[in-house]
Formats: structure tokens, sequence, C-alpha cells
């Protein structure tokens, strides 16, 4: 990841609720949630949701794919790994043994 592709993300998450549609998508694993059951959880309607959801994914934060008459949402890890990876690039400077458990288990 570069630091345009890191602002982008930041940039999309800086909204409290893209924040909290990210952490409902987290939670919800690879199976991910119908926009309907994310608006209706987070109290917003649902073309405000749209909108949202769509900012998130045009960052790359979140996936989506038609099943039926649903549009599921579900978070793309692999762009979340790769931000995590990319803030701890440089981590801590020569001591890296600091960050190393954290940046193990992101690529684990």
């Amino acid at each position: 990841m570069d630091n345009i592709k890191a602002i982008e993300v930041f940039e999309a998450l800086s909204n409290e609720t893209r924040l909290e549609v990210f952490r409902l998508l987290v939670k919800a694993g690879h199976e991910g949630l119908a926009a309907g059951e994310i608006a209706e959880e987070l109290g917003v309607v649902q073309n405000t949701m749209s909108t949202h959801l769509h900012k998130l994914a045009r960052a790359g934060i979140l996936q989506s794919e038609r099943r039926s008459r649903h549009i599921i949402y579900n978070v793309d890890f692999n762009t979340v790994r790769g931000l995590v990876l990319f803030l701890l690039e440089d981590c801590c400077g020569s001591s890296a043994a600091v960050c190393a458990p954290v940046a193990r288990s992101l690529t684990a």
C-alpha cells in the first residue's frame, strides 16, 4: 500500500457512520451483511447508508456481491491487512521486535 491509498482508506473511515459500518462488518466476518440489515442495525436510512457503503467500497475497504435481491457487503480483509502492515512498516525505528508479534499475526 502506498501513501495515497492509505489516505483514501483513512478518509473513508473518518466518518462516524462509516466507521460503525466497518466495525459491524468486521464482526460479521466473511459472511457479510445485506445493505438493508446494516442500515437497520445502525439506524440509518437506506439511501444515506448506500452513500456510505459506496464510499467505503470505492476506498477498497468493502466488497459487495449480489445474492438474489440483496447486495451483501463484507470487509476486504486484504486491504485492511495491507493498511496495518503499511502503518507498521517502519515500526519502532531500529527496534522492530516491538511490532514483530503484530506483524506476524497479520501475515499468518
